[in-house]
Formats: C-alpha cells, structure tokens, sequence
C-alpha cells in the first residue's frame, strides 16, 4: 500500500498551516500558536497536559507556546486552589477577539477545502477521516507510552 494518502493529508496540513502562519503574523502570532489559542478559546480552563494531547505535542512545546501567548496578554493562567502547579488556561478578551477571527479563517479554508463536493461526499469524509484520525491518535498515544510499532518489531 502506498502512502499516497497521508502524503495528501500531510500536504494539506502543511499549506493551510503555512496561509495561517503568513496571515496571522500580523497578529503577532508566531508558527503554529493560532492552534494553542483556538483550543484554549474552545475549551476555557484546559490545563496544559489535556491541550498538549488534543494538539498532538509534548508539554514543553505547549508549554513554550502558551507562555508566549500569556506574555502576548492572549491566555491567562488561573491556579487551581488543589494544586499549586495546575493552572487553568483561558482567553482573554483580546485573545477571544483573535480567536475568532481565527475561526473565520478556518470556516473560510474549509469552504474553500471542500469546493466541488456535494453534501453528500462532505459528510463521507468527514466520516472516513474521523476513523483515520482516531486510528492515528491511538497510535500516538500507544507510542508516547512507551509502545513499539509492529512495524519495528522483528
């Protein structure tokens, strides 16, 4: 089987990733961090483990990036009364103002993404690609414990 597939997926993350980056820069936001203040704005008061496993990163690259966002007056970290180290990250008002603009942008990109598709494609890839991207999150999960793929077992 070749990896045509996921070549594809991984081409199309990589320009919507790079129009973000060059449209949002003057917004002051450096690579990628539109995707850490999005997830803070859509889940208010996530904690750094929950958002660096929703994004896929380890905690110190979401750690890095959200600092910059708190320093940018975009996130605020609130103390959970339990425990000292848990902070609750949420959005600002000036980080919920750019937050939506940046769910704009994703909504225009999507309708751009998916031109040429009836309906009912639309809802057959939203299916197909939610069973790839759990099969894939599994994967990374197993292998973020420690698991080794079958593929280098020999």
């Amino acid at each position: 089987m070749s990896a045509e597939i996921l070549r594809s997926i991984g081409r199309i993350a990589r320009a919507l990733d790079s129009i973000a980056n060059v449209e949002f820069k003057e917004n002051a936001l450096n690579r990628g961090q539109y995707l850490y203040l999005v997830r803070i704005f859509e889940h208010p008061g996530i904690i750094l483990e929950e958002l660096s496993l929703m994004v896929c990163v380890d905690k110190t690259t979401a750690s890095r990036a959200v600092n910059k966002l708190v320093k940018q007056g975009l996130v605020q970290k609130q103390s959970d009364e339990k425990s000292v180290n848990r902070k609750f990250l949420t959005v600002t008002k000036t980080g919920e103002k750019l937050a939506k603009l940046i769910l704009q942008e994703n909504d225009y990109s999507e309708q751009k993404a998916l031109q040429g598709l009836n309906p009912q494609q639309i809802l057959q890839l939203k299916e197909l690609l939610s069973i790839v991207d759990e099969n894939i999150f599994e994967e990374y999960r197993q292998v973020k414990s420690g698991k080794i793929r079958d593929y280098l077992k020999e």
